[in-house]
């Protein structure tokens, strides 16, 4: 796996334009609030950040610890960004979390730090590409850091996403992106299914 391949894989399963919506209706976004607004994204995403900087850091020491395979590390990521895909491209009332919070408690650490940003899903990945590839780390390090700016980037700029593009667009955007994820969720499958066999796990 190439940066770049890193990099769009980590963007996919954070799916911050698909998370937009969510975000404007966790976080006060009005003229008056956009100080507070800021502050509270950056806040999140640095929170955000450091989780998943310890999954990819300690992902090999969390899978030994706790017996876990290589196979058996894809076969659960594949499983996980499947179901996500799928949510993604059929999206339910209740959101892609399945849950909700009124507009004045304002969202600490959960639900836009864990899971938003640092999901089930995106730490899976990183435990995975350190798993494959420990020796890559740096790389690994480097696309995490550009996705995790590109969220953050975006959920800045979501008050002024939501208004340009409306709710039919993002709605577009994030179908588009949960087919290419469905896919990265196959591929990962296959892999942890071929390493078994290899294996004999």
């Amino acid at each position: 796996m190439s940066f770049i391949s890193a990099f769009i894989t980590l963007c996919l399963v954070i799916d911050p334009f698909g998370s937009i919506p969510v975000i404007l209706a966790l976080v006060p976004h009005g003229r008056e609030q956009r100080r507070r607004y800021r502050w509270v994204m950056l806040r999140e995403g640095l929170i955000a950040l450091g989780v998943l900087a310890g999954f990819l850091l300690a992902g090999n020491h969390i899978m030994r610890a706790m017996h876990i395979s290589q196979a058996s590390l894809s076969v659960a990521g594949g499983t996980v960004l499947f179901i996500v895909a799928i949510r993604m491209i059929f999206p339910r009332a209740a959101g892609l979390l399945g849950e909700g919070r009124h507009r004045e408690d304002e969202a600490m650490i959960v639900p836009i730090a864990i899971p938003l940003i640092a999901g089930p899903s995106t730490m899976a990945t990183l435990m995975l590409m350190v798993a494959r590839w420990p020796d890559r780390l740096m790389l690994w390090g480097t696309a995490l850091l550009a996705a995790w700016a590109v969220a953050l980037v975006t959920f800045l700029s979501a008050p002024l996403l939501g208004r340009l593009l409306g709710e039919r667009v993002l709605a577009a955007v994030e179908r588009l992106m949960g087919m290419v994820l469905v896919a990265v969720a196959v591929e990962m499958l296959i892999t942890g299914v071929k390493l078994a066999f290899v294996s004999g796990v």
